[in-house]
């Protein structure tokens, strides 16, 4: 099988040179292996590594590099989509790891009849510091991120409802079309019900494994989280049907919140109000308690107690805001404008192939 192996990269000097090397070293025979980089207007030296990258690896089948203005993550992939030409496409995040034989493990079990396949991708942080392995331990607890399968290693073979940096069957594609480019950070969510309506299953293998850098500080945290939250309001006016129920469970908190807070104010009724803040803080210490020991104590640890309630009033309020924007931004993006974006992604990965 000829392998596309797709990244988009936007501003990643910092982080990106380790994939790059992961890339370079995978034991999946290179004469089989495009590489497309897709440059998303980045303003560091971003393209000068990416070009680099392709100087010093002619072994590969071909390294095509796009670049195109800055736009969303929907638009890149799709640009991805549209010049890889391999039977197998693999996409994986800029500010990521892959093991040497991340591709290989891939198409073997690709080879073995999967359609899409994706192992465990748990979090790493840049530094080792105090500070930086208590935002990891926020990140990696369930309570601070998701209950998504494959953000975990996996013992055996499980059918997940999605995966991240996996590996599709090129047919995949050309059957449900590419990205909604009118949706940021849900991109995922909808292709992947688009996937999983036309019968294809997720399956997360125990022998393949990679890592997600996690943000390097907690107001960047905070700021995804909002933007994440911010999306899932929207997406609910797109495709409420590829978003869960505990994508909802911050704007549950914040919005049980705000009316209890005024019933207390105008009817002097403040006793719900307390209830749900003191059941949600007793989660909130048990949790964080539980989580103090995640890669050894340290001092930062305790802030723990405050950091995860944070991180959920910044994606609730996100998904408030989202929602309150949704009706507005919904008549602005007709779906059949959607539908139009997909069908030609859809026409143009048809036509593409390696020889």
């Amino acid at each position: 099988m000829t392998v596309s192996l797709c990244v988009i990269a936007y501003n990643e000097e910092a982080l990106i040179r380790g994939l790059l090397d992961d890339i370079a070293s995978q034991t999946y025979p290179h004469e089989l292996m495009e590489i497309v980089f897709v440059d998303n207007g980045s303003t560091d030296t971003t393209p000068a590594l990416l070009s680099s990258f392709e100087n010093l690896n002619p072994d590969f089948i071909r390294v095509c590099i796009c670049t195109q203005e800055k736009s969303n993550q929907a638009h890149g992939w799709n640009t991805a989509l549209s010049n890889a030409m391999g039977d197998v496409i693999i996409r994986i995040d800029a500010h990521a790891r892959i093991p040497h034989n991340y591709v290989a493990e891939c198409v073997k079990q690709l080879n073995e009849g999967e359609n899409i396949v994706g192992g465990g991708r748990p979090c790493i942080s840049v530094r080792n510091s105090e500070w930086d392995n208590t935002l990891l331990a926020a990140e990696e607890c369930l309570f601070g991120s998701s209950i998504m399968g494959y953000r975990r290693k996996h013992e055996k073979k499980e059918y997940l409802s999605s995966l991240f940096h996996a590996a599709y069957k090129r047919e995949v594609f050309s059957r449900v079309g590419g990205f909604n480019e009118f949706l940021g950070r849900t991109e995922d969510n909808e292709i992947h019900y688009r996937m999983r309506k036309a019968g294809f299953k997720f399956a997360c293998c125990p022998e393949i494994t990679s890592n997600q850098y996690i943000r390097n500080s907690f107001k960047g945290m905070l700021k995804q989280k909002y933007s994440n939250g911010y999306w899932i309001g929207l997406t609910l006016f797109v495709c409420p049907k590829c978003l869960s129920v505990l994508h909802f469970a911050p704007f549950c908190l914040v919005f049980g919140l705000i009316v209890f807070a005024l019933l207390a104010l105008i009817k002097g009724i403040a006793f719900p109000f307390w209830l749900l803040a003191a059941v949600y803080l007793i989660f909130d210490a048990a949790i964080s308690i539980s989580a103090f020991n995640y890669n050894g104590y340290n001092k930062t640890k305790p802030w723990l107690l405050l950091m995860f309630p944070a991180l959920h009033l910044s994606y609730g309020i996100g998904t408030l805001i989202g929602i309150i924007c949704g009706i507005p931004w919904r008549s602005k993006h007709p779906e059949k404008v959607s539908r139009d974006i997909i069908k030609q992604v859809k026409y143009t990965i048809r036509e593409n192939t390696l020889e």
